[in-house]
C-alpha cells in the first residue's frame, strides 16, 4: 500500500471535557467495547495500510494502555505496523486536524518512510472509509489535497502526498497555516482541492450531546448494519471475559450489552458496556453505561451517561433530556445524600 498513515489523537474538544478529564478524546469508549480510536485504526488495516503513527498529547495513558503495541490491529510488526508518537502539547492540544508543530516533533517518521502519499485522520468521527478507493480518487483528480466529505460535511480526514506534507510541515510559520485541516479550509493557493464523497454511515463525536446521540443511534439496526460490517471489522482490545448474566427478573429490551456484566434490573434503549452491574429494581432508559460501573437497587436512571468505575448507591434518581443528558465523571460515587 502505498499510504502512510497520521491517526491526530492530539485534538482537544472541549465539549467533551467531562469525559477527557483523564483521557484523550480518542480514548473515550463508544458503542458499549470499543474506543474511539478504533474505527480510524479498523478503517486502516481494513484499507491495507500497515504504517500508522498515532499522534497523541497528554493525558494518554488511557490510551496507551488500550492500543499497546497494536497487537488487535494486526500492527505489531518487525517493519512499519504501530508508531506511538507523542507530542510535546499539554492538556489537549488544538482544534484543528493534523497540526503541523506536533508533527514537526516527529520528522523521522515522515523522511523514514517508504510511502508516497499520507492519510492524515482524526479519531473522533466514526466511519467505515475506505482509504484505498480514496487514494484511487485522489490520485485520479490530480489535486493536491483531497478531503473526505459527506453531503457537504467534512469528515476531518485528508489524503496528500508525502513531499506536499513535508513541505507544509517546514513551512507553516511563513505560510501562517497551522494545520492540514486550516489549508484546506482556507483553500491555501497554491494548491488545488478535491473532494471524496463517501455516502456510508458516520457520526461526529465533539460535544456531549453528539456522543449522546451517536451513542443511542447504533440502536437503529440499520445504522449499526451501515458501521459493523462483516467484510471490515472494528477491531478492539481483546479481552476474555464471560457473557453478561441475566438473573430472574431482569428484562432488556432494544439495548446494546457488552459481556462481562450481571443485569437484574430494567433495561430499555440503552448502551451497556463490559463488566457492568445492574441490581434488582433498578430501571434504566436512554442511558450510556460505561465499563465496570456498578448500579444498586431501586434506582432510576433517565438520559444518564456514567464513565467507568462509577458507583451509583441505592434509591437514587437522576433523570436528565435529550438535549442535556447527566454527565457521571469517571470514578463517581453517588448516593441519595447528594442530591
Amino acid at each position: 500500500m502505498n499510504l502512510l498513515a497520521v491517526v491526530d489523537a492530539s485534538v482537544n474538544k472541549e465539549g467533551l471535557q467531562d469525559l477527557t478529564m483523564q483521557r484523550t478524546v480518542s480514548s473515550v469508549p463508544f458503542a458499549g467495547r470499543y474506543r474511539l480510536i478504533d474505527f480510524p485504526l479498523s478503517n486502516l488495516v481494513n484499507s491495507g495500510v500497515n504504517t500508522v503513527g498515532v499522534f497523541p498529547s497528554n493525558p494518554f495513558s488511557s490510551l496507551l494502555d488500550h492500543i499497546g503495541g497494536g497487537k488487535s490491529w494486526d500492527l505489531d510488526r518487525r517493519k512499519n505496523g504501530l508508531f506511538f508518537l507523542p507530542v510535546t502539547q499539554r492538556n489537549g492540544g488544538l482544534s484543528t486536524v493534523g497540526p503541523f508543530a506536533a508533527l514537526e516533533e516527529h520528522m523521522q517518521f515522515f523522511t523514514k518512510s517508504i510511502q508516497p502519499y499520507v492519510v492524515v485522520i482524526n479519531s473522533f468521527v466514526v466511519t467505515q472509509l475506505d482509504f484505498k478507493d480514496m487514494l484511487k480518487q485522489h490520485i485520479k483528480s490530480g489535486a493536491d489535497l483531497t478531503e473526505a466529505v459527506s453531503s457537504g460535511v467534512s469528515l476531518k480526514t485528508y489524503i496528500l502526498s508525502k513531499e506536499l506534507l513535508i513541505e507544509l510541515i517546514q513551512t507553516h510559520r511563513d505560510k501562517k497555516v497551522v494545520s492540514v485541516e486550516d489549508v484546506v479550509n482556507l483553500k491555501k493557493s497554491p494548491y488545488t482541492f478535491n473532494d471524496y464523497e463517501y455516502s456510508g454511515y458516520f457520526a461526529i463525536i465533539d460535544s456531549i450531546q453528539s456522543y449522546f446521540q451517536a451513542s443511542l443511534a447504533l440502536l437503529d439496526e440499520e445504522n449499526r448494519k451501515q458501521l459493523f460490517l462483516p467484510d471490515r471489522p472494528i477491531y478492539t482490545k481483546v479481552k476474555d471475559e464471560p457473557p453478561t448474566r441475566y438473573i430472574h427478573g431482569a428484562h432488556v429490551k432494544r439495548a446494546l450489552v457488552a459481556n462481562g456484566g450481571t443485569i437484574m434490573g430494567s433495561v430499555m434503549d440503552s448502551i451497556i458496556s463490559r463488566g457492568v452491574c445492574i441490581k434488582k429494581n433498578t430501571q434504566l432508559e436512554k442511558c450510556v453505561i460505561m465499563q465496570k460501573c456498578v448500579i444498586e437497587e431501586n434506582c432510576d436512571l433517565s438520559y444518564v451517561i456514567a464513565d467507568k468505575e462509577v458507583h451509583i448507591g441505592e434509591g437514587v434518581v437522576l433523570r436528565g433530556t435529550a438535549e442535556q443528558p447527566i454527565v457521571l465523571r469517571k470514578g463517581a460515587i453517588v448516593t441519595k445524600e447528594d442530591l
